[in-house]
């Protein structure tokens, strides 16, 4: 794959990097409570990530969906922000992992040839790795712990990095995409998942935000200073709590689901049902 072949591919210079994982996350449906793209701009900006490619977003958008914004300049210049999706690359110390971080929105045409450019970056600085991160809605509680499973795509990194063999079959989003172009270039690749509460839908959950960057850090063996989002999960366990508390339904719901969870811990933690919630979320999207 020349970059000839990837015309959408704008790069701005060239990290110099050590067989890099690329962690990729994308606003969209796989990303509940923004908690996918929250944990993937947190990691890029804590370890000093440098933008130095974006993929043009000119043939992959239909822009009545995500609509570009007009916005006006420090000087006062107007401009036009188009979605994007952008690459940046670090090196984590003390050893010196290296890592690129996409951020982006999932593009409503021309998945293959989106995918393509993603390889592009990927063959291009040899990236031995690529994990998507993602969050979906699930019967969780907020109240308790975030429960992050990890599914791979090959029995050998499903070993390797002790998560679960994918074995989905239906619906997919353009993670699903990236994985199957990922596997058919030899490339390893993963996914992370959080689960955010269905009752909170449309509010940030930088709870699972915090809980897909410590299960990212381990699976990296790298370590990152979380102090902010804890801080700002303590603010959304209480702002969360006191929504609950004003709906006698909902507040009889939550107890439920915080029953079941002290009572049945393993079934929340063992991953097999929240597979079945993303296995059952994907249908649904169809």
């Amino acid at each position: 794959m020349s970059e000839r072949e990837l015309p959408h591919l704008r790069w701005r210079s060239r990290p110099e990097l050590d067989r890099p994982v690329i962690l990729a996350a994308f606003a969209g449906w796989n990303d509940a409570g923004d908690a996918a793209t929250t944990a993937t701009t947190y990691m890029a900006e804590h370890w000093n990530a440098r933008p130095f490619a974006d993929i043009d977003p000119e043939v992959f958008y239909d822009f009545t969906v995500p609509r570009p914004e007009v916005r006006f300049d420090l000087d006062g210049s107007r401009r036009v922000d188009w979605p994007t999706n952008e690459f940046s690359a670090a090196t984590i110390p003390p050893d010196g992992t290296s890592v690129i971080v996409l951020t982006g929105i999932e593009p409503q045409l021309q998945w293959r040839t989106f995918c393509e450019h993603v390889l592009g970056v990927a063959i291009a600085t040899d990236a031995r790795m690529v994990v998507t991160i993602g969050a979906l809605l699930a019967e969780v509680p907020h109240s308790r712990p975030v429960n992050v499973f990890g599914t791979a795509y090959d029995e050998h990194s499903a070993d390797a990095l002790d998560v679960r063999p994918s074995r989905y079959e239906g619906p997919t989003g353009i993670t699903g995409v990236l994985h199957n172009a990922c596997n058919n270039a030899g490339i390893r690749s993963a996914a992370l998942w959080a689960a955010v509460p269905t009752y909170v839908p449309s509010a940030p959950s930088p709870k699972a935000a915090l809980a897909l960057v410590q299960r990212t850090a381990r699976m990296l063996e790298v370590t990152i200073d979380t102090d902010e989002l804890k801080f700002a999960t303590d603010a959304y366990e209480h702002q969360v709590s006191q929504l609950v508390a004003e709906d006698e339904e909902t507040t009889e719901y939550v107890a439920h689901l915080e029953r079941r969870y002290d009572e049945e811990p393993e079934a929340f933690n063992d991953g097999e049902s929240l597979v079945d919630e993303v296995e059952r979320f994907l249908r649904d999207q169809d």
